[in-house]
């Protein structure tokens, strides 16, 4: 008899250690993922206020577009896609980099992160190796590419970035022996320097 309860309580105590794993798994993997925060809506830009200099999308009155607070984990080879930004003052990147306030060069291999890799600034100045087209190119991180907002502006009525975007200076893409004509969208994977 002492036997069966021991059993039935070990037993017991087994689906419920495992019903804890299986929860704490699930929630971790739920933490893990990205999902949209929310839509913004678009609005028609003023005249001569949404900076096309490197075929920069400008937001569509009424078209809502998706927000994201968060990016894909970092990995050793992130995935995500490169875009083509100016960092010069007149430039299609809009204002100051958030990182210091200070406009940058193309020249110079800089790069500004979706929101949830910018991380609250906690990747200001520090660089990252791009990998693509059988090239690596080591970057600075200087701005946030918004994923939280967008067609205002102050973002130079573009969209919000999605939540997978290293936009880089024209150095970067030379960098990566990028032909010009193709400088716009690749897909890269990338890692902390």
């Amino acid at each position: 008899m002492e036997k069966r309860r021991i059993k039935a309580f070990s037993m017991k105590n087994s689906v419920l250690l495992l019903i804890v794993l299986l929860l704490t798994y699930s929630l971790d993997i739920e933490a893990q993922q990205c999902r949209p925060s929310g839509r913004i809506r678009g609005r028609k830009p003023p005249s001569d206020q949404c900076n096309q200099e490197n075929d920069s999308d400008c937001c569509k009155d009424g078209k809502y577009y998706t927000t994201y607070k968060c990016s894909p984990e970092v990995t050793s080879y992130t995935k995500a896609f490169l875009t083509l930004n100016s960092f010069e003052a007149g430039g299609d990147g809009g204002g100051p980099s958030e990182c210091d306030k200070q406009y940058h060069s193309d020249d110079t291999p800089i790069v500004a992160l979706s929101t949830g890799w910018f991380n609250h600034k906690s990747k200001c100045h520090k660089n990252i190796t791009i990998t693509a087209n059988g090239h690596s190119v080591a970057a600075m991180v200087v701005d946030e590419c918004d994923s939280t907002m967008g067609c205002d502006q102050v973002h130079d009525y573009q969209p919000p970035c999605d939540n997978n975007i290293v936009d880089a200076s024209k150095a970067v893409w030379k960098a990566l022996g990028v032909p010009k004509d193709d400088w716009g969208w690749l897909e890269i994977t990338w890692t902390d320097a």
